[in-house]
């Protein structure tokens, strides 16, 4: 028996929220002592994503829904 960490791969967690302000807290919390990969950012199917791996070396992705845009008759 080895004392090595598990390792995980080809798969991420993924988190959608309604909130850029919560988005931001979680991937804060989740990125201590992990590494970022990509910051908190908008792109064109959300105004707020990012990605991480934690400091168990678990992948996360934290995205934001894009906001509904009411139709007008």
């Amino acid at each position: 028996c080895g004392s090595e960490a598990p390792k995980f791969g080809g798969f991420a967690l993924s988190i959608g929220l309604d909130d850029e302000a919560e988005a931001k807290r979680l991937f804060d919390l989740l990125a201590e002592g992990g590494k970022v990969e990509m910051p908190l950012g908008k792109t064109f199917w959300s105004p707020c994503f990012g990605s991480l791996t934690d400091k168990f070396g678990l992948d996360w992705m934290i995205s934001v829904a894009p906001k509904e845009e009411k139709k007008t008759s």
